[in-house]
């Protein structure tokens, strides 16, 4: 059985309208929640998602309302993943950007409050990557995606940027 056109045109706004409020949501409550999901983090994500599944769709529960929710949400995605590749500055406001953690073997502790990231969560990361001292490391930056990723000190040689929009800041300068 199908959904007469009004009742989907309204499954279509409250799908839109759902969507950018997670997304919106998401974006506000760090990057943590994207890339470390701990339990904490999956139980919030499957509680949102079945908290919204009934203002999406409201009370058209038809095979057709379920699709133009889905059509919706996929469009929505194509649609900002579009916008982000083609503008950099709202794609690192929809995206994030990185956030210094460690920078020549010391925790930047504002820098790790400020991205929700607690000090075990980063030595965790640090011996995910093999690295057994903080001092070992060259830097380390939360990325948009809410990857640790970590540069040791033998990583690098001298002068070498590893890459085009960080600045390796020479010490005493």
């Amino acid at each position: 059985m199908t959904a007469p056109l009004h009742t989907l045109l309204d499954v279509a706004l409250r799908t839109s309208v759902v969507y950018l409020f997670v997304l919106v949501g998401l974006r506000l409550t760090g990057k943590r929640t994207l890339g470390q999901l701990s339990v904490f983090d999956f139980v919030l994500l499957l509680i949102i998602s079945n908290a919204v599944q009934n203002a999406m769709v409201g009370p058209d529960t038809s095979l057709a309302g379920g699709l133009v929710a889905a059509a919706v949400l996929m469009s929505w995605h194509w649609v900002i993943d579009q916008v982000r590749l083609k503008n950099r500055r709202l794609g690192r406001l929809i995206a994030g950007e990185g956030i210094m953690l460690i920078y020549h073997g010391r925790i930047l502790d504002e820098h790790c409050r400020r991205a929700g990231v607690t000090r075990d969560e980063l030595l965790q990361a640090l011996r995910e990557h093999g690295v057994a001292r903080v001092e070992e490391v060259m830097f380390a930056v939360l990325e948009p995606d809410g990857a640790i990723s970590v540069v040791r000190n033998d990583d690098m040689k001298p002068g070498e940027r590893p890459h085009h929009r960080i600045r390796a800041i020479r010490r005493g300068q």
